[in-house]
């Protein structure tokens, strides 16, 4: 057995950030060595699937934790620290790792106990590079029938688990919306298409998209979180640019409340005698939970888990729902709070990981897997 702690912390110190994670992958690489596992690496992508065949045949379950980390400045202090400038682990994705690969080297011990197989996936790129989406374009879900994923959370105490069936993390699109003016003086604004204008009366009425359009019922969320502009205070620039992301928990609500920002957008410029575009990037759907699978990860966890039922979905999002669109799984949250330790939210420089829940994370896998199996062999559906 591996000391998945101190897997967590070697990754911890070397962050890479998006598709390409090669020092992830051989770490990976060297922890699996020795399983006895069909082992296979991306080819668009430093991804790795191990394949663990069972001692009688049955289903497959897909176990799935990312690599990548964020462009963040850790501010933790932590011995084991990032020594990459710019780049941290600042979403847990060095603890999903360690702990898969903990429930790897378990499985693999058990291998005469399982009737079917396992497929341990550890993906690059979650963080708004597609990894999931190209890792399902290379063939990741052939064969699957059921899947499962784990992420840390410092905001449940260690010992404990949060999941619901259905949606469980919104969509996300970003979208970049590019106003063309003329440019001109500062003095002569008659004189100019001044496109900063038009973008500021394009952020005021992104605001009355989402209450125009989604369901109080069935929520979204539009923010714009960057603008730019002109490179001095006397002249007028000939463009302006500004970006947001557009977040829905149904697929109706995400497309509709996308074609109402396109429509307003187009509205402001015409209206202003100016052009604009807006182009939408890297999409992540809703990641929904299947009922089925998400009631075996409840009952495996309640063994030694307090399990909170959310009532409500999580307005980030994670590109896990490629997987799930895919085939039956499920999503959970582990707590990894501990009040020792004054946690930022993920994805904040100053994220503190309670390494404690590391064994909570290789067990609930371990639990969750050996319950699926049992249960698409002895019914013939999850």
């Amino acid at each position: 057995m591996i000391d998945v702690v101190e897997v967590r912390r070697v990754l911890h110190r070397r962050p890479e950030i998006g598709l390409l994670n090669p020092y992830a992958q051989s770490v990976v690489l060297a922890a699996l060595a020795g399983l006895e596992l069909e082992v296979r690496t991306g080819e668009r992508l430093t991804s790795v699937v191990a394949t663990l065949e069972g001692a009688r045949p049955g289903p497959t379950v897909l176990l799935r934790a990312d690599t990548d980390a964020l462009p963040v400045w850790e501010e933790t202090g932590l011995a084991f620290a990032s020594e990459v400038p710019g780049a941290m682990h600042a979403c847990g994705h060095d603890a999903h790792t360690a702990m898969l690969l903990g429930a790897a080297h378990v499985l693999a011990a058990q291998r005469n106990e399982l009737a079917g197989r396992v497929v341990f996936a550890f993906q690059p790129g979650e963080e708004g590079a597609g990894g999931a989406a190209a890792m399902v374009e290379e063939g990741l879900l052939d064969g699957v029938d059921a899947a499962f994923a784990l992420h840390v959370t410092p905001q449940l105490p260690t010992g404990s688990v949060a999941l619901r069936a259905g949606p469980l993390m919104a969509s996300a699109d970003v979208f970049t919306i590019v106003v063309r003016g003329s440019g001109g003086h500062g003095s002569v604004p008659h004189e100019a298409v001044d496109p900063i204008t038009v973008a500021c009366a394009i952020v005021g009425q992104l605001a009355t998209v989402v209450p125009a359009t989604a369901d109080a019922w069935d929520p979204a969320v539009l923010t714009v979180g960057r603008i730019k502009a002109g490179d001095a205070p006397n002249v007028l620039p000939s463009t302006a640019e500004l970006a947001g992301t557009v977040r829905a928990v149904s697929e109706p609500t995400r497309a509709a409340v996308r074609t109402r920002l396109d429509s307003v957008v187009a509205g402001i410029a015409a209206a202003h005698d100016a052009d604009a575009a807006v182009l939408w990037s890297n999409p992540c759907g809703v990641t929904v939970n299947d009922a089925a699978v998400a009631a075996h990860v409840g009952a495996a966890a309640r063994e030694y888990l307090m399990v909170h039922e959310l009532p409500t979905p999580v307005m980030a999002s994670e590109d896990f729902s490629a997987v799930l669109a895919g085939v039956p799984g499920a999503m959970a949250f582990l707590g990894a709070g501990a009040a020792h330790l004054p946690s930022g939210p993920v994805h904040s420089p100053r994220l503190l990981i309670d390494e404690q829940a590391l064994e909570h994370g290789v067990a609930l896998h371990t639990a969750v897997t050996r319950r699926l199996l049992a249960s698409i062999t002895t019914n013939g559906e999850t």
